[in-house]
Parts: C-alpha cells; structure tokens; sequence
C-alpha cells in the first residue's frame, strides 16, 4: 500500500473510532458496554497512528494518541498512555525535531509510570529528559533528574553501575555552571555513593577541576583524551566537556 493509501485507510479507522466514542457516550451506549466500545476506539486510534506514521503524517499521528491517551487515562490505565506519551516524544525528538515538547511527552510518560509503581520505565524517560534539559543548557533541572536517577538506582544491585554514570552526568552539569558548586557536588555524591571514589568518572572530574582552576586548556584536553581512549566519549558528553573547557579563559573551544 501506499503512503496515500495508508493515509486513507487512517482517516477512515479515525472517523470510526470517533463515531465509538460517540456512541458510548450516549445513554443507551452506555448501558451496553460503552467501556468495550471506548476500548476498541482506542485500539483502532493507535492503529491509525500507525498508518498516520508510516504516511509521515506525523502531526494527526500525534492527534490520534492524544485521542486515545485522554480516554486511557479517563479509565485510569496510566500505564498504556505513558507509552503512547512516549511514542509522541519519540515523533518530536526525531521526526519534527522539537526538543521542547518531546521533553514533556517523556515527563508525562515518567509521571504516569511513577505513579503506577514502574520505577525502571520512569527512570527511562527521566533520563531522557535530563538528556535533552542539558543540551538546551536547563542545567538545574538536569543536574535534579540526574541526581534522582542515580539515587533511585544506587541501591539496586542491578543498576549500581549505572548511577555512576549519572552522578558522572550531573557533576559535569554542575560544572558549566559553576567550578565550585561541581566540587561539592562531588564530594557529596563521594559519600553518598563510596563507588563513585574508584571510578575512573571521578579520577577525569579531579583532573578536568585542576585543570579548570590552573586556565590550563591543554592539560583538560590531555585529560579528556586519555579518558576517551579507554571508554569512547559520545556526543553528549563531548557537547558537555567543550561546554566546560570553553570557560577557561583565550580556550580555542575545541578538543583536540
């Protein structure tokens, strides 16, 4: 089928999942069965989204989850509309190329599963929240997410791991922010989570704080270069690091 075929066939399952949730509204409707009926409209919203997306339609892709969403959570069932609220994000994040609203469809997801008790689907979209807060240089809110995250995660023996790396995240959101504020972030994050102290994430802050106290680009670039050549630093915390070393001062802004 074709993208106008797929079009087609996504306006007609809209129009009746529409004419369902009509229909269940009605007093008769809702004697017999209006929940049934509200259900199946949702199923056949999301089916559109689907047929909406593979057309790249994406703004009425996004109004058919926002369709069913408002009844999913009219019914309570947050747990299915945060992942519609995180297909939406995912639309935003990649298709349109609209951080901002992204950002709250992955909020709204991890609200939603908050409350629903799903720690590790929470935590998911919080991250990506704090992802894109820095990027957008909302420092602040990435530093309390990132923080969030590796608390919640610090004890699972599971993740441990993993809140090394987001206590990593924050100090380094801390940093472009403030030199000082970052050192005692730091060493609060040192006490709170002891295995943060042999991490080779800590050894680089210790470093790059040196560094940054001495003006001394290259020893922040030495630093950072022989951190990437054990671990591979990805886009985002290259973006960071630049962010940091562009404070110091006659610093040419790049890495290398």
């Amino acid at each position: 089928m074709d993208n106008s075929g797929k079009e087609k066939e996504a306006i007609q399952l809209m129009a009746e999942a529409d004419k369902k949730v009509k229909a269940s509204g009605s007093f008769l409707g809702g004697m017999f069965g209006g929940n049934h009926k509200v259900e199946d409209a949702c199923e056949m919203y999301a089916r559109a989204a689907n047929m909406f997306k593979m057309a790249k339609n994406w703004s009425e892709a996004i109004n058919c989850l926002n369709q069913a969403i408002d009844i999913y959570t009219d019914m309570g069932r947050f747990t299915i509309a945060a992942k519609h609220h995180i297909t939406i994000a995912e639309v935003y994040e990649s298709e349109l190329v609209d951080i901002e609203k992204a950002i709250a469809h992955y909020e709204q997801a991890a609200d939603y599963y908050k409350g629903e008790e799903s720690n590790s689907s929470a935590n998911k979209c919080l991250l990506k929240v704090g992802h894109y807060s820095a990027q957008l240089e909302q420092y602040q809110k990435a530093v309390e997410i990132y923080e969030q995250v590796a608390t919640s995660t610090m004890d699972n023996p599971l993740l441990k791991y993993n809140a090394k790396e987001y206590f990593f995240k924050a100090s380094l959101c801390h940093f472009i922010v403030d030199e000082l504020n970052a050192k005692l972030a730091i060493e609060k994050y040192e006490e709170m989570f002891p295995a943060f102290s042999d991490s080779r994430e800590l050894k680089l802050l210790k470093k790059l704080l040196e560094a940054h106290e001495e003006q001394n680009s290259e020893a922040f670039t030495e630093a950072v270069k022989e951190f990437d050549s054990v671990s591979r630093l990805d886009q985002w915390l290259t973006t960071m690091l630049l962010r940091i070393k562009k404070t110091i001062q006659g610093d040419a802004g790049d890495l290398k």
